[in-house]
């Protein structure tokens, strides 16, 4: 590699009229794979700087989320490494055991066939032939992006190095008494025939019905609700608050159970709300997580009453019904038997839905594997109190702290064939051994393997870590660990980040896994509204990209990056970004057609105009800002102060005010070209994190060096001029007034006027060429008739407007339309003077009478101010 902080050859100041993303980008990527910019070399003496990619599913696209999340992350890394950092953002992606399990079966019913017709070994080798050709596709949609990850370090988590960290860390759990085996209630989904996570659980108001029955008869009976009448074949108690006085008589008792032949007692328990309906509750042990609890404290016993595919097991009328079929049936029962109190439908409650099938989830007692997460939990609390590891924005921290001090025991095993299996061996004599990576399995008849696999988020939460070689001491390890910040979403801050807590801090002695979790919201549409393609509103980043390209759609997802707060997009925001490369590209055109450039050191001050100094001092300033703004993870506030600086005050000002300088030549234009060419420099190297296709382009071509990939990043030169400053702002002031001015008059843009300057005394009158082009406005002549002047921060312009505008009808329509603006600020006037109107007034009222005579007011000053510039002869 060259070294890239040398002019290595001529600058070729040859651009296309044209910017055309799809020209540029996709060679720019593979030249720098090819080049090696993106990797991370373990040996190098640079500080590291290290970001994990939240690893996508293998059956995933990339969607605007992940468009979004990589945008931040790509500019936080490119960034980094050219700050000198030895930067890591490491790839992978993960298993996705019941998606990718899913997306197998569904191949296989085409063909009529089912995965016990393959077996489990011929299944696997099916999931892995599926994975090598069809999965992964998002790796490539990541290139079109411009993600710049360490692809020769890409992992996927079942490779062997990461199955090989799995068992690992199982097995050392298990020793340490943290991983155990018990009957519990977990989520399990009837369609996919697994437990399955909180996180894969998805919730949404549905409409059902809530049905009120009597239980027992006579005195010795009670009513109790519920939305799912078919678990009551299982209850085994009614629960009553203990101080409850309308059940007193009733706790310790036993009451018929409707429809079966057996009776259930009523129990006193502190969980039941007195003041919730009727004060009592069914309880029903096998299916459902609160009851589970009340029978625990009781010692009920568990009915379970469905099969794994949520059909009725219990003799009787209602066996082998669906349990939707079987709540209607039995609740027909129970009308029948005139024990209907009460029907509310519909009955909108929340509902859980795996969010792979959609199938409604069913709360079900089940033998399953656990990770006793009490003491893991406790860690990764303190972690974050005792400022090991910070949560950006700081406010998100009550959230972390609100789960992890309360976090119940994770089930981890998962009833599919695609996974991790679990590593426990099972004796014939009920001899139970967790067998290591580098361990031989027991042998021997009756000796057989856990058949479930490890839940996804297991693998994933030993990211960090697992990627770099761990359970070895690898020097990538040695390197690269801990993370410098996680960047994701605080959709997946209980989930994702807190397992990675815990697990890094219990295999790597105590070291969190990072040292900042910076957290970003959702991408939503330009309404608010979540993207959903039920909603109609869900957009491929791919549509975008290929129509504006990808330097807009990621400038796009960046300006509107608040720190843990969602994000609005819409295409007309994307087309907008788009506007914005192409002026980079143009100005930038208009740079090197006027003989910008880079070469030799900048002029000394002496030399400089004040435009040049003006333009230094504000690009020293931008310089602080962007970097603060960085630090602080303020993308949006990183991107709109590069978009003004680079629109407003590089392009509309400093170009257009530097136009008459070029058109003169000599050395005050070699002086600008090289101001140009260094504020260009820096403004792409700012932008570069952000905007790396296009940026890349130009700056190659304004310096002739190698790549902006492995360019310095700008510092801070202590360049400030405030007099320059202040100069500069009086001549905008002028300019912006006088065409401010023009336009009321209805004068066109480019119509000539010809005015006087009076600048003398001021700072003015080295910019007089440079006002008059931009204004259009040519030199008084002999028959100049000031008709309006125009004061305007210590300079004066006056204005010959004879035979442009007819003044007089010009005086009429404004004088009408200041009688108006005095009628509209004496009426508002009136009404907030009413002391009895402000009384009774709603303050929605009040502040809009306020807004009208603020308006009002300003009408007033603005239209005086056009009829004291009119002509007076």
């Amino acid at each position: 590699m060259t070294d890239n902080t040398q002019h290595q050859q001529a600058a070729t100041p040859e651009l296309p009229t044209q910017y055309v993303p799809a020209d540029v980008e996709g060679k720019l990527y593979e030249r720098w794979v090819e080049r090696g910019y993106f990797e991370a070399d373990e040996h190098s003496e640079k500080p590291p700087y290290t970001i994990v990619i939240p690893p996508p599913n293998v059956t995933g696209s990339l969607h605007l989320g992940h468009a979004f999340e990589h945008t931040l992350i790509d500019a936080l890394t490119r960034r980094k490494r050219m700050q000198g950092y030895e930067t890591l953002w490491q790839p992978g992606m993960d298993h996705a055991g019941i998606a990718t399990q899913n997306v197998v079966e569904r191949e296989l019913a085409k063909e009529g066939k089912s995965r016990h017709d393959l077996g489990r070994e011929a299944f696997i080798e099916r999931v892995w032939k599926w994975k090598n050709e069809s999965g992964g596709q998002i790796s490539g949609q990541m290139r079109r992006l411009g993600d710049g990850v360490a692809w020769s370090r890409e992992r996927f988590t079942m490779d062997e190095g990461l199955s090989r960290a799995v068992q690992t860390v199982f097995k050392k759990m298990y020793e340490d008494e943290l991983i155990y085996r018990a009957e519990r209630i977990i989520n399990w989904c009837p369609r996919c025939l697994t437990a399955i996570s909180d996180i894969e659980v998805e919730y949404s108001d549905d409409d059902g019905e809530l049905v009120s029955m009597t239980y027992g008869e006579g005195e010795e009976s009670l009513v109790v609700a519920t939305t799912r009448a078919e678990t009551m074949l299982g209850d085994t108690a009614v629960a009553v608050h203990p101080d409850d006085e309308r059940y007193r008589h009733l706790v310790g008792k036993r009451i018929k159970l409707p429809l079966t032949d057996r009776t259930i007692p009523v129990v006193a328990d502190t969980h039941v709300d007195p003041e919730f309906g009727t004060g009592a509750v069914k309880v029903t042990p096998a299916h459902d997580p609160n009851d589970f609890e009340i029978g625990r404290r009781h010692d009920l016993p568990s009915l379970t009453v469905m099969d794994e595919r949520a059909v009725i097991t219990v003799p009787g009328p209602f066996e082998g019904l669906d349990r939707l079929e079987a709540r209607s049936a039995i609740v027909a029962a129970l009308r029948a038997e005139g024990r209907i109190v009460a029907e509310k439908r519909p009955y909108v409650h929340s509902v859980g839905h795996c969010s792979r099938c959609k199938t409604t989830v069913e709360p079900r007692l089940s033998m399953q594997w656990w990770v006793k997460v009490g003491p893991l939990a406790q860690a990764a609390g303190d972690a974050v109190r005792d400022g090991q590891v910070k949560i950006h924005p700081q406010e998100m921290e009550k959230r972390y702290f609100d789960w992890v001090d309360d976090l119940r025991d994770w089930c981890i095993s998962r009833q599919l064939w695609w996974g991790h299996r679990i590593p426990i061996w099972y004796g014939p004599d009920g001899e139970i051994v967790c067998v290591g990576p580098d361990e031989e399995p027991p042998a021997g008849e009756g000796w057989h393997q856990e058949t479930d696999v490890l839940d996804t988020w297991f693998s994933s939460g030993l990211w960090p870590f697992s990627t770099l070689g761990w359970p070895e001491q690898t020097d990538s390890l040695a390197k690269f660990y801990p993370n410098s910040v996680l960047v994701t979403g605080y959709d997946i801050l209980f989930f994702w980040v807190a397992r990675m807590m815990m697990f890094g801090l219990y295999a790597m002695d105590g070291t969190p896994p990072f040292h900042t979790i910076a957290l970003h919201g959702m991408v939503r549409d330009q309404f608010g509204k979540k993207m959903s393609k039920s909603f109609g509103n869900a957009v491929n980043p791919l549509d975008w990209m290929d129509a504006y390209g990808s330097d807009a759609l990621r400038f796009t997802l960046a300006r509107g990056a608040n720190p843990g707060v969602d994000v609005p997009i819409g295409e007309d925001w994307v087309q907008g970004s788009r506007n914005f490369a192409n002026k980079i590209w143009n100005a930038t055109r208009f740079a090197l057609m006027n003989g910008a450039t880079v070469e030799g050191e900048l002029p000394a001050a002496g030399e400089l105009s004040a435009t040049d100094r003006w333009i230094l001092s504000r690009l020293n300033t931008v310089v602080a800002e962007v970097d603060a703004y960085y630090e602080d993870y303020q993308f949006a506030k990183v991107s709109d102060a590069l978009f003004h600086f680079a629109w407003d005050e590089v392009f509309d000002w400093y170009v257009e005010l530097s136009k008459t300088t070029f058109m003169g030549g000599g050395r005050p234009a070699e002086v600008s070209a090289r101001v140009l060419g260094e504020v260009l420099d820096t403004t792409l190297r700012l932008l570069h994190p952000v905007m790396p296709f296009v940026t890349e382009t130009l700056w190659t071509t304004l310096t002739g060096q190698e790549s902006l990939v492995i360019a310095d990043w700008p510092a801070m030169r202590g360049f400030r001029d405030k007099a320059a400053e202040t100069e500069i702002e009086q001549v905008q002031q002028v300019i912006t007034e006088v065409r401010r001015f023009r336009s009321d008059q209805g004068l066109q843009p480019g119509q000539k006027v010809p005015a006087r300057l009076t600048l003398e005394g001021t700072a003015f009158a080295p910019h007089e060429a440079a006002i008059r082009q931009l204004l259009r406005l040519t030199p008084e002549g002999d028959a100049f008739q000031a008709t309006a002047s125009l004061p305007v921060s210590g300079a004066t312009v006056a204005l010959d407007l004879s035979g442009t505008i007819d003044v007089e009808a010009e005086r009429k329509r404004l004088t009408k339309d200041l009688q108006n603006a005095e009628k509209e600020k004496a009426a508002a006037e009136a009404k907030l003077g009413n002391e009895a109107f402000l009384a009774k007034a709603p303050d929605k009222v009040v502040d809009k009478i306020r807004g009208r005579l603020t308006k009002a007011e300003a009408d007033i000053e603005r239209i005086t101010a056009q009829l004291a510039g009119l002509p007076t002869g």
